[in-house]
């Protein structure tokens, strides 16, 4: 929780290519006092079910950016299987409509392996912060 003198930050993730929360992301959460100081990795957790992370770490005192780094390659290589499959059968769709060959070379996973986001805040604020991923590409905005 924020204080008067820290902010707090949560996050979400959305994968919109299957509709639904991406469970088992892991992110990391680091933070620094000013543009020029170093970065301070404070910890990490694991998207639950529902695509949150409900226990990262506070933010120091002082605090007047943070960064998110979310792992999504290893959330899309566990669907490899899966895209292979709808790959075929695409191309068997694509086939029997002649529609025009898919464009891409097969290859499965994702595009972004991974995510940071790179945030200003001010003590007192509460900065949630989802993820709206597909394999291809992602937005972030400063939720409610």
């Amino acid at each position: 929780m924020s204080t008067r003198t820290t902010a707090s930050v949560s996050t979400h993730i959305l994968d919109t290519s299957l509709g639904r929360p991406a469970e088992g992301v892991a992110v990391r959460l680091s933070a620094r006092a000013g543009r020029d100081a170093d970065w301070q990795v404070l910890g990490g957790s694991a998207t639950d079910a529902d695509g949150r992370c409900k226990d990262l770490p506070a933010l120091p005192e002082g605090t007047t950016h943070v960064r998110l780094d979310f792992a999504v390659e290893a959330y899309f290589e566990k669907f490899e299987k899966f895209e292979k499959f709808e790959k075929f059968e695409k191309k068997q769709a694509d086939a029997q409509q002649d529609a025009p060959a898919n464009r891409d070379s097969g290859a499965v996973g994702a595009f972004f392996p991974e995510v940071a986001v790179t945030f200003a805040v001010v003590p007192g604020e509460h900065y949630h912060v989802p993820l709206l991923l597909n394999p291809f590409g992602y937005s972030v905005y400063r939720g409610s």
